[in-house]
């Protein structure tokens, strides 16, 4: 069974934080049912409005050199996300390929400002139009067609639910209001401000199929999180989490950010003390991003004081405060297997691993972003110019490039070096055609990257300074 991701952006949240370059925007209520109404169109129509819009299915230059994932537009393919040609069948003939949606994430912004029922609408569309359960997609003139539209086999089955260990154990049941077969989904994760989180709400999420909750909880400090201009405060943490506890929800994952205004030593320390005390499966940790995008990023290049942007920390201390959290969360069980990302066992998030690997995903809404393993393409990040192309049956994609051979090949490096687990040196060469042994060799020699074998690997007590690393690796 091939799989393939499903991404839908919700760029809608109550605030503007200081450090945010998103395209996100706080606007009324009465805006959510019209954007998801776009949504749920995009996703029914989805494989009409790529076409036109000039994403074509065809296999392309790295077909045979490479082996690219293109699950859902076309070709050969290696790992989860892929289509696989059917050998012993003549030219021309209709091929099948089994290819299904595994995994749903729901990013922003925050979507879950959303009504219960505006998730579910879209998950329905999601589960109506896209192959689950084994649904096969046929190769068309040019490629494959994706597993969408409306001719798509819809039929599901429902799994015996397994109680307790990791998700993968107790697949996710999608409701079907008709109160028919379900359509199966690993993971469906939506992320989450704390102070959004109401009991009632929280049962229904699950009653809709979402089984993974993204917190944006980002510190345990209020004076932090009242510079960056956060809604919650300490107690909404820990007011949410029992919630979700109760209602079922046993994958949640925590956000921090090192480096928020105001953050010292000592107030990191307890915020990673207070996340690991409440055992979330899973924790990213992301370093504040300082550039013209955001209004604190803004105001630290000019020199100026807005925005606490004079009590931001260094970056020394910003890299103490990451290796701190190595530390910390490597003694309290958490694998470290991508440079922001920490999982207990079986608790890596399964759709941000498509991303790492190159695998094929679909996004839907106001700049959400695709790729097919030939192409990547992003819709207009303006959400009411969406939603009135949409309306208007036309997608607004406002980014589309064809992957070449040398882009993939740089991403294999630097997506690949991003996962604690390293590259597969050999595989790439083998499937790149080229020598890589120059371009590791000055690295090794500095103590940046280790080698076992074929496997380059990030050197664990550099990866504080793995920008540095990339920069050099891309010469």
């Amino acid at each position: 069974m091939k799989r393939l991701g499903i991404y839908v952006q919700v760029p809608f949240c109550q605030t503007k934080c200081t450090y945010c370059n998103f395209h996100t925007g706080v606007v009324a209520k009465e805006r959510f049912r019209p954007y998801v109404a776009a949504v749920c169109r995009e996703i029914r129509e989805h494989r009409e409005l790529v076409r036109a819009a000039g994403v074509t299915w065809g296999t392309g230059p790295l077909q045979e050199s490479r082996k690219v994932n293109e699950c859902s537009h076309g070709g050969t393919a290696r790992g989860e996300g892929a289509a696989s040609r059917s050998s012993g069948q003549a030219s021309g003939e209709n091929k099948e390929t089994e290819c299904a949606v595994d995994t749903v994430y729901f990013g922003g912004g925050t979507p879950s400002l959303l009504e219960t029922r505006q998730l579910e609408d879209i998950l329905e569309a999601i589960r109506e139009t896209s192959g689950t359960n084994g649904s096969r997609s046929v190769e068309v003139e040019g490629g494959f067609a994706p597993p969408w539209g409306p001719e798509s086999n819809r039929d599901s089955v429902r799994p015996r639910r397994e109680e307790g260990g990791p998700p993968d154990s107790h697949h996710n049941e999608l409701a079907n209001r008709s109160g028919e077969n379900q359509a199966v989904f690993q993971e469906v994760t939506l992320e989450a401000d704390p102070e959004t989180v109401e009991e009632e709400k929280a049962a229904a999420w699950v009653r809709a199929g979402i089984n993974r909750v993204s917190f944006g909880v980002q510190s345990f400090s209020d004076k932090e999180l009242k510079a960056a201009g956060r809604m919650h405060r300490r107690t909404d943490i820990y007011r949410a989490v029992p919630i979700l506890r109760e209602v079922g929800i046993r994958n949640i994952s925590f956000d921090l950010i090192a480096g928020l205004p105001h953050q010292t030593k000592a107030s990191w320390k307890q915020s990673v003390d207070e996340l690991v005390a409440l055992a979330p499966e899973h924790v990213s940790v992301y370093l504040l991003e300082v550039d013209e995008g955001s209004r604190l990023g803004k105001e630290l290049l000019a020199g100026g004081m807005r925005y606490s942007a004079g009590a931001v920390p260094s970056d020394d201390a910003m890299a103490e405060f990451y290796e701190t959290a190595q530390e910390k969360l490597g003694a309290a069980g958490y694998h470290h297997y991508e440079i922001s990302n920490w999982a207990k066992p079986g608790f890596e998030s399964k759709h941000n691993l498509k991303y790492w690997k190159r695998e094929a995903y679909l996004g839907f809404g106001a700049g959400a972003h695709s790729f097919s393993g030939r192409q990547r393409w992003a819709n207009a990040h303006d959400a009411a110019a969406y939603v009135t192309a949409i309306e208007g049956g036309r997608l607004p994609v406002e980014q589309l490039e064809t992957v070449t051979a040398e882009q993939a090949l740089e991403e294999e490096l630097f997506l690949g070096l991003r996962q604690l687990s390293g590259i597969d040196v050999g595989r790439i060469e083998r499937e790149y055609g080229v020598a890589l042994e120059g371009r590791f060799k000055s690295l090794a020699a500095a103590g940046l990257v280790e080698r076992d074998g074929d496997v380059v690997r990030l050197a664990e007590e550099k990866l504080s300074v793995s920008n540095e690393v990339f920069v050099e690796l891309m010469r």
